[in-house]
Order: C-alpha cells, then sequence, then structure tokens
C-alpha cells in the first residue's frame, strides 16, 4: 500500500453480494469475474472479482430491451449503493412505457463489495480496470457514463478511452483538474498529512463518518449504516486510504499525467453532457464546477441549491438524469432533435437590433440632466447626458484595458445611482455579463447568488466589498470609491473605478477601437429572482430581449426621451437611459421598500421634473401613511406626475386610490410580470375597480400588454398543471406567458428551466408558478402561487380568493392562508393581521366573534384561524406573503408547539 497507509492483516478477500439493504434489490446484486490478462508492457494483470448492481435481468422480466446502459461509478468512501434510487428509476421509467435503460453500478475494486486486492490502486489502474470490467460483461453501446467524487473522473477516462460506445456524459460534483494557483480543499489537504492520513482513513471510520456527516438533510441511521456495511474494521478499509492518496496533489505525484490525459480528453468530447453539482460541498468547490463548463461549454449544468457532496442522496439526481435522457436520447442512440417546447429561444424582438445604449449615444452632446442621485452625500447629484455618455466610454475603455473580456461575469454591488449606471452599461457595451443581486435578498441569498453566478469581477462599495471579502465570494474586485491602502489590501481591491476611468481615458486618447458591439443573441444580465418561493434564481436575458423589455415599456407607458421617471425599484431606474428618460432614485433603503417616504418621493419628483413614478406596493403603502408631513409645494409637485406605476406584488384598490389622492393627475397601473418577464399584462385603477364587482376569485391584473400572450394550464384533482395550454375564459391552471422579452434562460439550472417550458409550445413562453384564470373579457385574474395550492377533502382551493373574502371583514388587515396535513386532505387556516381595537400584541387563537366572521366570509371551510400583529412577508418586495412559511408554523402551533411569531 502507499506510504502513511498502514499494513493491515487480512487485506485481501473475495468479492461478495451485499447483505439486505433497504433501498437495494438482491435481484440486483452480481459477483463477475474478470480473469487475468496481460496487461501494459506486456506485464501480467491478475483475475479480479468484482460485485455491481444490474438491472439487466430486472428489465428482461419485465419484458422490454434497453435502448442502453448508464453505467455509473462511485467515489470514495461511497460505493454502488449510491446509485440506488439510479437503478429504481431506470425500472419504473421501464414500467411505465418509457426509454429502457438497462443500468449497471460498479463497486470499483477494494471498494463496496469488490474484491479487497491488498494492491494501490493509481488512477490509470482505475480506469484500465474498469474497462476490463466492461469488456467481461460484453458491454455494447450506446453508453452513457454517470460518475461522482473520483469516480466521476474514472468514469469520464473509461468515456475518453471508449470514444465507439459512448454517446453521452453525465457527472455529479467531481473535477478532472486541480489548479496551479489553488489549493487542494481543506478537508483534503488534512487527511493527505501523512501522520492523519492512515489513522483517517484505514485504522478509524473518520474518513466515512465526515461524509456521510455532510449529507443535506442528515442521512436517516439504515441509510448510513448501508454505506457503513462494506467497510466494517480497518481490514476493509484499505481503498479508502488508498484512494485518498492516489490524489494528484502535484505534477509530480505518479497519477497526475492520467488526470492531465483525462482532462484533455473531456475538453474534445462532442457528446451531449449534464453537470450536476451541490454547492454545499466542502471538497469539490466551484471552481472544479467552472472547470468542466469550461472543457463541456455544451454541457447542461444544473446545480441543486442547500445540496452538498452526497449529491445522489441530497437531491433527485435520478429523476434529472432520466429526464435529461428522456429529452436528448429518446432512444439511446446520439443526439435527437430537441422537442420544440424545450428549444433554446432566439430572439425574436421586432428592434433587436437597437442596442441597449442607443439612446445614450443618440443624447450625448446633450447638457441637461440624464439622471439625479438624490441620496448622494452631500445633497441631490446631477448627471447630465454628456457626462454621463463620456464616463460609460471611459470606464468601457478601461475595463477593456484591464482585462475584463466579452462574456465576462460582472457582479454589480452597488447602490442605484450614477456610478451603477454607468458601470452597468459600460459592461454591456463591450459585451461583459453584469450580475445583478438585489441586497433585498439578504447576506446569505446574496452569497448564493454571487457563488452561483461565478462572476470574474465584482465592483462593489464598501459593505459590498466587505461582504465579498468576509464571504470568500468570487472574483476580481474594483471599488467605486477610493481606499486607504490597508483597506484595499484587506479587501483584495485591485482598482479604484475612478482608477479604471482614467485608464480609459488615455485609452481612448491614443485612438484604440472598443471592441465590436454585442450581437442581440449574446448574453446581457443576469438578475436575480426575489427569492420569495425559493432560493433565488438567476435568470439569464440576452441584449436583444433586454431591448424587449425597453421597448416592451416605452410602447406600454409612453415613457420617451424627455421623461422624468422616479424609479423606486432598482431593474427600472436601470433602464432610464435605455428609454431616453431622465431618471432619478429616491433617498431610501434599497434592501428596505417600505422606509420610503412621501416627502422622499416628492423631493425626487422636484428635483428630476418627473411625470412617471414607479414604486412597489411596500413602498406605497408607506409613502401614503406618510403622506401627512408633505408642504404644499411638494403635495403640488406630486400633482405634476402623470403616471404611476405599482408592481412586484398584488395592489389593492384602495392602496391605488390612496396613492392617487397623492397623485390626482396620475393615472395609476399596476402591471403584472416577474424578473423572467417583467411586463406581461396591465390593468389601470379604474379597471380595478370594475374588478371588484366581478365574480371571479383573485386579483385582477388586466389585459396582456403588446406582444404577449397568456394562457392557462389548467390544474387537476391533485392541485397540478396538467393538459393543453388554454385561453379559454373560467380555467383555473398555471399562468403560461409568452413574449418577445421573457428570460432567455436559468443560469445553470437546467431542471428549473426544463420545467419553466415543458409542455409550451412557443420558444418564448414561460410557466410562471403562478395560478390564475382569464375571464371573458380576456383579462387575467391571479389566484396565488402553485406551490400554495391547498388540496383539501372538498376539492382544490386556491388561496388568494378566500383571502381577499376574508379581508373584508371588520378589524382584519391582511389575511393568509396556509394549508395544514398532507396532501388531499389538507385542512385551510386562516391567519390574519388584526386592526383598531382588535390589534393583536401577539400570535394567538382568533376570539370566538372573529373566527366566525372569518369562517362566515371565507366561502371555504377553515379549521383555524390565527391571529398575528404581523404576516411575514418576502425579503426583496416586503409584501409578498410567505404562505409556506404561515403553513410551517400554523402545522407547529397546532400541534402543540410554542405559540411564537410566524
Amino acid at each position: 500500500m502507499t506510504s502513511g497507509l498502514p499494513r493491515v492483516a487480512a487485506a485481501t478477500a473475495p468479492a461478495t453480494p451485499p447483505p439486505p439493504l433497504p433501498g437495494l434489490d438482491p435481484a440486483w446484486s452480481r459477483v463477475v469475474a474478470v480473469p487475468a490478462a496481460a496487461g501494459p508492457g506486456g506485464a501480467a494483470r491478475p483475475g479480479r472479482s468484482w460485485h455491481l448492481l444490474d438491472t439487466a435481468g430486472s428489465l428482461a422480466a419485465l419484458g422490454v430491451e434497453p435502448v442502453g446502459t448508464l453505467l455509473c461509478v462511485h467515489g470514495n468512501p461511497t460505493w454502488s449503493y449510491l446509485w440506488r434510487s439510479v437503478l429504481r428509476t431506470s425500472l419504473d421509467v421501464a414500467a411505465a412505457g418509457g426509454p429502457a435503460w438497462r443500468v449497471v453500478a460498479v463497486d470499483q475494486l477494494d471498494m463496496g463489495f469488490s474484491e479487497r486486492t491488498g494492491a494501490q490502486h493509481g488512477l490509470a489502474d482505475r480506469v484500465r480496470d474498469l474497462g476490463a470490467l466492461t469488456d467481461e460483461l460484453g458491454l455494447t453501446g450506446p453508453v452513457v457514463t454517470l460518475g461522482h467524487d473520483w469516480g466521476g473522473v474514472v468514469s469520464l477516462g473509461w468515456a475518453v478511452d471508449h470514444p465507439d460506445l459512448v454517446v453521452a456524459v453525465t457527472t455529479c460534483n467531481t473535477a478532472v483538474h486541480q489548479p496551479d494557483d489553488a489549493p487542494i480543499p481543506a478537508p483534503l489537504r488534512l487527511a493527505l498529512r501523512p501522520e492523519l492520513l492512515g489513522r483517517a482513513t484505514v485504522l478509524t471510520p473518520a474518513f466515512l463518518e465526515t461524509t456521510l456527516a455532510i449529507a443535506h438533510p442528515r442521512l436517516d441511521r439504515p441509510v448510513a449504516d448501508a454505506y457503513r456495511a462494506p467497510y466494517r474494521g480497518a481490514a476493509r478499509r484499505g481503498g479508502i486510504g488508498g484512494f485518498v492518496a492516489d490524489i494528484p496533489v502535484d505534477a509530480d505525484h505518479p497519477s497526475a499525467p492520467e488526470l492531465d490525459r483525462i482532462a484533455a480528453g473531456v475538453a474534445a468530447l462532442d457528446v451531449p453532457a449534464l453537470v450536476m453539482w451541490g454547492p454545499r460541498d466542502p471538497v469539490f468547490l466551484e471552481r472544479y464546477l467552472d472547470d468542466l463548463a469550461d472543457r463541456l461549454p455544451h454541457a447542461d449544468v444544473h446545480r441543486f441549491e442547500g445540496a452538498g457532496h452526497l449529491l445522489p442522496d441530497d437531491a433527485d439526481v435520478a429523476g434529472t438524469v432520466f429526464d435529461w435522457l428522456g429529452d436528448h436520447l429518446p432512444d439511446g442512440h446520439g443526439p435527437a432533435g430537441v422537442e420544440p417546447s424545450l428549444q433554446a429561444p432566439t430572439d425574436t424582438a421586432a428592434d433587436a437590433g437597437r442596442p441597449l445604449w442607443a439612446a445614450l449615444d443618440a443624447l450625448r452632446e446633450r447638457d441637461d440632466a440624464a439622471l439625479v442621485e438624490m441620496a448622494a452625500a452631500g445633497g441631490p447629484r446631477t448627471v447630465s447626458w454628456r457626462l454621463l455618455a463620456r464616463r460609460v466610454d471611459e470606464i468601457a475603455a478601461g475595463l477593456v484595458d484591464l482585462g475584463v473580456r466579452p462574456g465576462d461575469r460582472v457582479s454589480l454591488l452597488v447602490t442605484p445611482g450614477a456610478d451603477l449606471t454607468a458601470v452597468l452599461y459600460a459592461c454591456v457595451r463591450i459585451g461583459a455579463v453584469v450580475v445583478v443581486a438585489d441586497a433585498g435578498l439578504g447576506l446569505r441569498g446574496l452569497t448564493r447568488a454571487v457563488r452561483g453566478a461565478r462572476p470574474d469581477w465584482i465592483i462593489g462599495a464598501l459593505p459590498g466589498l466587505g461582504a465579498a471579502r468576509a464571504l470568500g465570494w468570487p472574483g476580481r474586485r474594483i471599488a467605486t470609491v477610493a481606499l486607504p491602502a490597508a483597506a484595499r489590501r484587506a479587501l483584495r481591491v485591485e482598482r479604484t473605478l475612478t482608477e479604471v476611468a482614467r485608464r480609459g481615458a488615455d485609452r481612448l486618447a491614443r485612438g484604440t477601437a472598443m471592441p465590436e458591439a454585442p450581437g442581440a443573441d449574446a448574453p446581457a444580465a443576469v438578475l436575480f429572482t426575489s427569492g420569495s418561493t425559493g432560493p433565488a434564481k438567476g435568470v439569464v436575458y440576452t441584449h436583444g430581449q433586454l431591448g424587449a423589455v425597453r421597448d416592451a415599456l416605452a410602447t406600454q407607458y409612453d415613457i420617451g426621451v424627455g421623461t422624468g421617471l422616479v424609479a423606486g425599484f432598482a431593474p427600472f431606474a436601470l433602464l432610464g437611459p435605455a428609454l431616453g428618460a431622465r431618471s432619478v432614485a429616491p433617498d431610501m433603503d434599497v434592501t428596505a421598500p417600505r422606509t420610503l417616504t412621501a416627502r422622499a418621493v416628492a423631493d425626487a419628483v422636484q428635483a428630476a421634473d418627473a411625470t412617471v413614478v414607479f414604486l412597489s406596493p411596500a413602498a406605497v403603502a408607506n409613502v401614503v401613511a406618510t403622506a401627512g408631513a408633505l408642504t404644499a409645494d411638494e403635495r403640488a409637485a406630486l400633482g405634476r406626475v402623470r403616471l404611476f406605476l405599482s408592481a412586484g406584488a398584488p395592489v389593492s384598490a384602495a392602496l391605488l386610490t390612496a396613492a392617487t389622492e397623492l397623485m390626482p393627475n396620475a393615472s395609476a397601473h399596476t402591471p403584472y410580470g416577474m424578473t423572467e418577464g417583467l411586463l406581461m399584462t396591465d390593468v389601470d385603477l379604474d379597471g380595478v375597480r370594475s374588478a371588484r364587482s366581478a365574480v371571479d376569485d383573485g386579483i385582477c391584473v388586466g389585459a396582456p400588454a403588446a406582444n404577449v400572450r397568456v394562457r392557462i394550464a389548467p390544474l387537476d384533482g391533485d392541485g397540478l398543471p396538467t393538459g393543453t395550454l388554454t385561453d379559454d375564459p373560467g380555467v383555473t391552471g398555471e399562468i403560461v406567458v409568452a413574449a418577445p422579452h421573457v428570460r432567455a434562460r436559468y443560469d445553470r439550472l437546467w431542471r428549473q428551466d426544463r420545467v419553466s417550458r415543458l409542455g409550451v409550445d412557443d420558444p418564448r413562453g414561460h410557466r410562471t408558478g403562478d395560478v390564475g384564470h382569464l375571464d371573458a373579457a380576456g383579462r387575467l385574474w391571479v389566484e396565488g402561487r402553485l406551490q400554495h395550492v391547498l388540496t383539501t377533502p372538498d376539492g382544490v382551493v386556491t388561496p388568494v380568493g378566500p383571502e381577499q373574502r376574508i379581508e373584508r371583514v371588520p378589524g382584519v388587515g391582511r389575511a393568509g392562508l396556509a394549508g395544514v396535513g398532507p396532501r388531499g386532505t389538507q385542512q385551510a387556516v386562516a391567519v390574519v393581521e388584526t386592526t383598531g381595537t382588535r390589534r393583536a400584541r401577539r400570535p394567538a387563537l382568533a376570539d370566538p366573534g372573529l373566527a366566525r366572521a372569518v369562517r362566515a366570509a371565507a366561502g371555504i371551510p377553515v379549521a383555524a384561524v390565527l391571529t398575528v400583529p404581523e404576516l411575514p412577508t418576502d425579503i426583496r418586495h416586503n409584501s409578498k406573503v410567505d404562505r409556506a412559511r404561515l403553513s410551517r408554523w400554523a402545522a407547529s402551533v397546532l400541534s402543540g408547539g410554542r405559540m411564537v411569531r410566524p
């Protein structure tokens, strides 16, 4: 064995079948003897016995012929048990009439229940040994490889060596290259210490136990014991230590040449590829995912947020693999044409050739205001079109001079204002992809977003740079402010924005040409969703799509050159220069929209002579609440506003009415959209008021905007969207939209992207996750989120209708409908904020009178009524009720848990 590993008695033993274990069908187990043969250079290769799991017999029992073989290779210190869900799912798919894939999951030598050889196996040995086994099995194509951990390297090595058999490769948390400028991950560095290697991996089960402990969620005891089963006693754990010792820590390691050979071979693979990843892996870090994505640029990538190293146990790897195989290799024989419903969209925007910065170029000689920054130190700061255009040019040229290239990702950790606007337009001008993750996501959400987007560069103010340094966010760093030398070193800041602009000015003075403008299909931005219904997702927009967003806003609301725009919502502030509008960001905490005051809005309107105001619903509520502080001049300024917009969450008629009392000459509108498509429908205050007399459940969000198509995927009895998309009135289901300005895709979320397009025949289509219906007039009504639909004994219930009826009960403010219990038998629980003399100071069961009134108003059976001082809401908008959190809380308190705030 390798130096540092102990010599343990009885270190050899033949392969054996495993004992009965949970999730493992004994019919899958096989012991296969591979006879001795001549090895490389004529050396004899000894005969070996292998244990493997194989579904060939189970498929024969089903009476189906396999379309191909899925060859699964585990890593260290697991065994073929890792792939039990893949074997089971393959048979379920075949039994249901889908493609029948034979699954062969091997136990590598000295691992699992394969032979204990007492010999050390290097990486090249393991690749050759696997080839000898597949030869003995008579494995013929088509073959798809699936590997995890160092089994991923071995499986990819086998794929490189068998190009005539391999039609696709799939991997989970693996690596084929160790960067020279990055250390081996800390857990492996520790295990590789000579004084610890044998003790941690062989003499004790420490390495194995550590691996099992980092599963998310923790493994059930019977499953953990199944992983332990082949490694009882030091004599059975030699392979674990040998695998660790074989990690190529540097170029002098014996296995380094083989790893280099495999890495080069992977880059030459031209078959479909799927890379699955658990971001909470302390060993296989994101840099290894980046390397694989660079070597396989055509690969589909899916990051399972919240999952870690033991990915097949942490996430639905099996379902993802067979969905992917069904899309790409439905018959097992080579890449199929992707189904129309899953096609990546191509730009169809009518004016996609007009770049996002066209208006800025057209206005670059004007000295009137382009934007006003209300929160600038020393008072409002006005930036002219001339100055903004010059600043954009200088920063763009400076970034190029610094080494930023088309396709590089640049994370912008800057609050809305002049710096953010200039940097954003500079980046898109040179083809860099801006990454915009709202600070409203909170530190944890922002960390997940920035790491997942893998920026090459970070441009930030001091708070963002401090977070980036403390939390280890990737990317070279540029500061928007001047910093002392010590702070620059501590934050790893390479340049300041002023220095970048100065380099750019010098470059422009030399007459150096700017890069060619990016095409309409080139990626321009990754914008993150709010994270209000799960982890925030990165949404990729192309240049053409952002141009289509600009054109949709201009067409719908007549916003253009000369318009003054107050934008209390960052995306619209950034689109101001693209529209040719004079934009102003009010003085507010962008992480807490409900902190915006009426005076701050009035000051912004006056500063920009604005006629259009865009605010989030939470901001509107506080603006209305603080209107008493307005002066006569401030009220007069608000009287000049002609258009008021509020979006991001449902807006009540009462709130819109109160806002228009402050802006009496404004037409109030509440557009419906999402990060994936910022403007889908629109309704004005009159439309909202007229909808109040309708019998429809939900919130009326109006008619589709120009070039937008809205259809419904009907809900079945289980609350799931099924059947053919329809625009028939009165059908409740998932809302499906299509438009030129719908996003291109999700970033490194292949499965999410697939789900969002599944069954949609329009390449610009998007399943929103919202539920609702169309009425006879073609207006859309939103009834809640798909994951908040209740499946009760009396049928499917969407939450918004009952909530609206409950909110009409005297003494009730906002209401949230929670579902408690298993699907199909869920009970509805109403959770309400109370007002006036009934205002709750702490969570409690509602008093009998209020409970009776709520039940009478709800229109559905209500099992319990609870009162709270304040309903939990999402982070970004501060206005979307978090019904999932309410359901967890209600289930806890109603089962005897503490009556704490939700």
